[in-house]
């Protein structure tokens, strides 16, 4: 049997970045799948799915592709079967990817190129990069032929980015085949210290921020543009959109947030140190200010420490002769868990300082406001995942094997995953994306030029293979 080191003495025994790349079957097949142009909408992740059947039904695994009603949409699932004595674990990847703006990136989004030691394209780190290291690692242990005590799922999704028939969808209509004691997803973050390729801290999210759409509509007079008046729907709405932008919800720690700023303050050097034990402290409000400015330079710090808000889309107008009678902005909200979400919606509004403002959740088909804040409510008081299951306690062990001088803490995805399918049903999700980046790689994320390290891929199947191993082994 293959060692599990298997991935990182083939990556470092080659010299050079493209030998580096060829000699990683991880690389080879993000490459792979970053070709297949699943931009979501419309998605095409079933050519994602008929591109992974033939790998893994060699290896024995029982593949089902579910067809959803839109047409070349479709879930991947394959499973290793094993000797049924403990329940099975699950890992999720999502095949769809948003879409780029084309004229941006240096690279083709759609290459898959490998150059400088990077594999380049859209979704090599959301979530392309995880779908190929966690299929990799799933499918070293058929190679292996690992014994098995659980079954091993893997599920490459659809329309996590956005859609109608996600994990929400499939776990009504096909539970059997993706019920687990516990899950991997994405989630939190291998990061590197700035300028190095030492990993700081290793995190794993064991919750997840959740998103809030408001359309915020501002009515007016729908006339002839040569004859403007005082209502202006789009100045008014301006105008409470300035007003918005000033609106800060506050440093709001949870029991997540505070234990990962605690480990962060382990990691650090003064005064940096000085700023997370404030943080954490609160105790002395001009010190938490001054914490709280510092710490917040930093974007992703910043994000899940507070409720974020962020104008996406806007709305109004026809024709240039004509000033519309409506113009309205979907306001993406990703708010802390605990919040309650109608409090948090009136507070908007008394942020917009304008009465005649209309702020209502956007909502899905047929869905009315009510329902929508009652199922947004429902999933704010989602509680987090347990830090004793095997799962956690292995992929830790793993994370300190793989990275001895980082150190491993829960926490808060600033973002949101599409883990409710499981976590509304009791079933534990954590989350990871297995591989270290650095500021730099992570500012490309949903941007121009995404890549991924050739050699953090090799370390991240490692990772993963050994929890796996831990976790499903028989022995």
């Amino acid at each position: 049997m293959r060692s599990a080191r298997y991935f990182l003495t083939f990556a470092l025994s080659l010299i050079g970045a493209q030998a580096l790349a060829q000699s990683n079957p991880t690389a080879e097949l993000l490459s792979e799948v970053i070709r297949v142009n699943t931009s979501n909408p419309p998605g095409n992740e079933g050519a994602v799915a008929e591109l992974l059947r033939p790998k893994f039904e060699a290896l024995g695994f029982e593949v089902s592709i579910i067809e959803t009603p839109a047409a070349g949409k479709a879930h991947f699932i394959a499973r290793l079967r094993g000797d049924g004595s403990k329940r099975p674990i699950l890992l999720a990847a999502h095949a769809d990817v948003v879409g780029v703006e084309r004229d941006l990136w240096t690279q083709n989004p759609f290459g898959g190129d490998i150059v400088d030691g990077y594999v380049h394209g859209r979704g090599a780190i959301d979530f392309k990069g995880g779908l190929a290291v966690f299929a990799e690692a799933v499918m070293q242990l058929a190679r292996d032929e690992v014994s098995l005590a659980r079954d091993v799922i893997f599920l490459a999704e659809a329309d996590e980015e956005g859609g109608s028939y996600g994990t929400g969808w499939l776990a009504r209509n096909h539970w059997h085949l993706i019920d687990a004691e516990f899950s991997l997803n994405e989630g939190g973050w291998i990061i590197k210290r700035d300028g190095s390729d030492e990993v700081r801290y290793v995190s794993i999210s064991t919750a997840d921020k959740f998103s809030v759409t408001l359309r915020i509509t501002a009515a007016g007079h729908s006339i002839h543009s040569s004859m403007p008046r005082p209502d202006n729907a789009i100045f008014a709405l301006a105008r409470a959109l300035e007003r918005l932008s000033e609106y800060d919800s506050g440093v709001q720690l949870i029991p997540i947030t505070r234990q990962f700023f605690q480990t962060l303050a382990l990691t650090a050097e003064e005064p940096e140190k000085i700023w997370f034990e404030d943080l954490v402290a609160g105790t002395d409000a001009a010190r938490l200010a001054r914490a709280d400015r510092q710490i917040s330079v930093d974007p992703l710090l910043r994000a899940f420490m507070r409720n974020t808000i962020a104008p996406v889309i806007i709305e109004g107008g026809f024709r240039t002769n004509v000033i519309p009678g409506a113009a309205s902005v979907l306001v993406n909200f990703r708010l802390i868990p605990g919040t309650d979400v109608a409090v948090f919606i009136e507070e908007v509004r008394r942020a917009t300082a304008d009465p005649a403002i209309i702020v209502e959740i956007l909502t899905g088909a047929d869905e009315s406001q009510q329902a929508a804040l009652a199922r947004l409510q429902q999933r704010s008081r989602q509680m987090p995942s347990p830090e004793d299951t095997e799962l956690y306690q292995a992929l830790a062990a793993s994370a300190r094997q793989q990275y001895p001088e980082a150190l491993v803490t829960s926490y808060l995805f600033q973002a949101g995953t599409d883990a409710g399918a499981w976590r509304n049903r009791g079933v534990p999700v954590y989350g990871i994306y297995p591989y270290p980046i650095d500021q730099e790689d992570l500012s490309r994320m949903h941007g121009n030029d995404e890549r991924v390290s050739v050699q953090s891929l090799a370390e991240g199947t490692e990772m993963i293979y050994r929890t796996l191993v831990n976790v499903a082994g028989a022995n």
